[in-house]
């Protein structure tokens, strides 16, 4: 039978079927501490599974909350995965794994396995934060970088700062142009501020992973924000909004050690 993978981040949950074949079309729900839009859509897959596999973001709370609503809608058991969670052929970079945030370790993971063990990755995850991780071909985890994301960015600017905040207020809607740098007005300046800031972090951590490795490695762009970073990206990157569904599925569907 097929498992659910699913990936609960700070202000959205995803989640999709998988066999030890494929992994299946992405769905997304928002929430906004309650899981009445996740519990109409899990009714679909109802009897369809036998297993949850899960990676959370956003604390103990919300864990519950879900492992409450599958519990109620598929009756079938949660399983977690955590940055502690070992993974065969791969090693965690952080002195102290359990600080690595679960996500990043599952996404590294996914991308690992995309690569095949032929070619070192960079995963690049644009979200609330952004996040780099870099790993060897070998599988050895070297750990990554942190920074706000393109609407953080935004959102920080507008509580922070008056003159900004109020000038964005007044700014005509609509007139942002595209990928151009210069705006015509405050509220789109910072939008493309946040944008071009996040895109030039993601080419220079491409350099200094090169440099790292000694080879460029395969790129890959993943979480909610990095559609509408791809324009300003000289660099070539691989875009998979899955890619931590996909490394979900590596441990959903990995075969259990022989005793």
């Amino acid at each position: 039978m097929a498992k659910l993978l699913v990936d609960v981040g700070n202000t959205r949950i995803k989640f999709a079927q998988s066999t030890p074949q494929r992994v299946g079309r992405m769905q997304a729900v928002a929430y906004r501490g309650v899981m009445r839009e996740l519990a109409a859509a899990l009714m679909p897959v109802a009897g369809k599974v036998d297993e949850v596999v899960a990676v959370s973001v956003a604390g103990g709370a919300v864990e519950s909350a879900l492992q409450q609503t599958v519990e109620r809608v598929l009756r079938v058991p949660v399983r977690f995965i955590r940055s502690t969670t070992p993974a065969a052929g791969l090693q965690v970079g952080y002195a102290q794994p359990w600080r690595l945030g679960a996500d990043r370790w599952v996404a590294v993971v996914g991308a690992h396995a995309l690569a095949g063990g032929h070619r070192a990755v960079l995963v690049i995850d644009v979200g609330t934060a952004m996040t780099v991780d870099v790993a060897t071909r070998a599988g050895l985890h070297l750990g990554g970088a942190i920074v706000p994301g393109p609407d953080l960015m935004v959102s920080s600017l507008l509580q922070e700062t008056r003159g900004i905040r109020v000038r964005a207020a007044k700014s005509p809607p609509g007139s942002q142009r595209g990928a151009a740098l210069c705006a015509d007005n405050t509220r789109s300046a910072i939008d493309q501020g946040a944008r071009y800031a996040s895109a030039a972090f993601i080419e220079r951590a491409v350099v200094e992973a090169r440099k790292t490795l000694g080879t460029r490695p395969r790129v890959f762009l993943t979480g909610g924000g990095a559609a509408t970073l791809l324009p300003l990206l000289v660099t070539s990157v691989e875009h998979l909004p899955d890619l931590v569904l996909r490394g979900l599925a590596r441990f959903a569907h990995a075969r259990a050690p022989s005793r």
